[in-house]
């Protein structure tokens, strides 16, 4: 079987199953008397990244760590430029409203996840150490949202878009069951993902450095991608603007820091191309979207300005392979 195609497959089969993941995990926390804003900030969030998490640790596990500093910087590069882009131009009266203060604390963290992230990887290694401290700051992220982030339009939001769950024991052992199975499957088809992206970055002559800043990346946003445009076709684009910036967030500390906790004293690589293009041009990226948000809004023609922006990302990185 060609590479590429295997590739496309194992992802299909990692993205398939955690889209299961999420959606039993999410019916489990609602039916438990968890409230909408907590599994949208918890599960949804969260949820939505494990492609990324799992490819990550997966590929410290078989020693190719800079397959991590890839996945997340084209990630962070997707969500902000491809993902945003893609529903502020689309959506309803050409602009998005932010009203939310829990918007607002997802982009000052934002900011914050993107500069700690940048630190570490800024030798070229992200060590355990920093790792630690990374999944410390997502923790403190966690923490002050749940305190400063929770106000009644934010729940009515969250509750506005999960589905209606009750607590009979039969759906909560079937939701138990696929939780269980998609787990072991998302195991499976991220290994093969990684396996796969390697013999695709040898047949093409690239780094797999490259290879997950541009293919793996905008493969695992998907689940992101998905999610928002479903948000901002039914007018919830704040909501999916929400959920963007959360997992950039974790993105940029949990899963560097898990990746790089995990790493041992190898620690993560993180090549020159990336420190040098790819790591500043995120930087500067989460930046600019900061400043277009400082009215509360974000027209069309700034979501367009954001998807040439990506293009030319891809167009760039994809000279530098």
């Amino acid at each position: 079987m060609p590479p590429l195609l295997q590739f496309v497959l194992a992802l299909a089969l990692l993205l398939a199953a955690a889209h299961f993941f999420t959606h039993a995990a999410q019916r489990i926390g609602l039916a438990l008397g968890m409230s909408p804003f907590v599994v949208g900030v918890f599960i949804i969030a969260i949820g939505t990244s494990l492609p990324e998490l799992v490819a990550s640790l997966l590929s410290v596990r078989d020693g190719a760590s800079e397959i991590v500093p890839g996945n997340v910087l084209g990630a962070n590069a997707a969500n902000l430029l491809l993902i945003l882009g893609t529903v502020s131009a689309m959506a309803p009266g050409g602009r998005i409203l932010l009203g939310e203060q829990y918007l607002f604390i997802d982009l000052h963290f934002l900011l914050g996840a993107t500069l700690a992230v940048a630190t570490t990887m800024a030798d070229g290694r992200i060590v355990p150490l920093e790792g630690a401290i990374l999944l410390a700051a997502y923790v403190l992220y966690i923490v002050y949202l749940m305190a400063e982030g929770r106000t009644a339009s934010a729940e009515a939001e969250q509750a506005e878009a999960a589905p209606l769950v009750t607590r009979r024991a039969a759906p909560l052992l079937r939701d138990t069951g696929i939780l269980v199975a998609s787990g072991a499957v998302i195991y499976v088809g991220g290994e093969q993902t990684v396996s796969s992206l390697q013999m695709v970055a040898g047949a093409a002559g690239i780094s797999p450095a490259i290879a997950s800043v541009t293919i793996l990346s905008i493969g695992t946003t998907l689940p992101e991608f998905a999610v928002s445009i479903v948000a901002a076709r039914a007018g919830q684009a704040a909501l999916a603007v929400g959920n963007v910036l959360g997992s950039c967030v974790f993105n940029a500390l949990a899963v560097a820091g898990a990746a790089g906790l995990a790493s041992g004293s190898r620690g993560v690589e993180v090549t020159d191309k990336l420190r040098f293009f790819a790591l500043p041009f995120v930087g500067a990226s989460a930046l600019l979207f900061y400043l277009l948000t400082q009215d509360k809004r974000i027209s069309r023609w700034e979501g367009l300005l954001l998807l040439v922006l990506f293009a030319l990302f891809m167009v760039k990185i994809g000279d530098l392979g």
